[in-house]
């Protein structure tokens, strides 16, 4: 079986005669299997072995998805989460510390240290 960037080819014997067949895989197919590789935990490269596809080729699905804004990358999910209004409460020494509204993940590490350093 050998592989181009973005499709396969199958080779069929029947009768004697080699035929050549391209797997072309249907846009909303490729979309998930990106998004699917891209789920924090999830190795792409069995992945790829899962659905019959080389590792290079679930890459180069991701790559295309990522780049017509077919899927979210994880960086896309933290921005719109970090803009998303809420609230946090947090007891650290017999101390409250309450964040509402967006808060980078570093100043309240560095709010959390400086309250146990106290």
């Amino acid at each position: 079986m050998r592989t181009t960037r973005n499709s396969q080819f199958v080779e069929l014997v029947t009768g004697g005669e080699i035929e050549r067949v391209r797997r072309d895989w249907p846009e909303d197919f490729k979309a998930e299997m990106a998004a699917r590789s891209m789920m924090p935990g999830v190795n792409a490269s069995a992945l790829a072995r899962e659905i019959g596809i080389s590792p290079s080729q679930l890459f180069g699905w991701r790559r295309y998805c990522r780049d017509r804004g077919l899927v979210e990358t994880v960086c896309d999910v933290s921005e719109r989460r970090a803009e998303e209004k809420g609230s946090i409460e947090i007891e650290v020494n017999g101390v409250i510390v309450r964040c509402t509204g967006p808060v980078e993940e570093q100043a309240l590490v560095r709010v959390i240290r400086a309250v146990r350093a106290a």
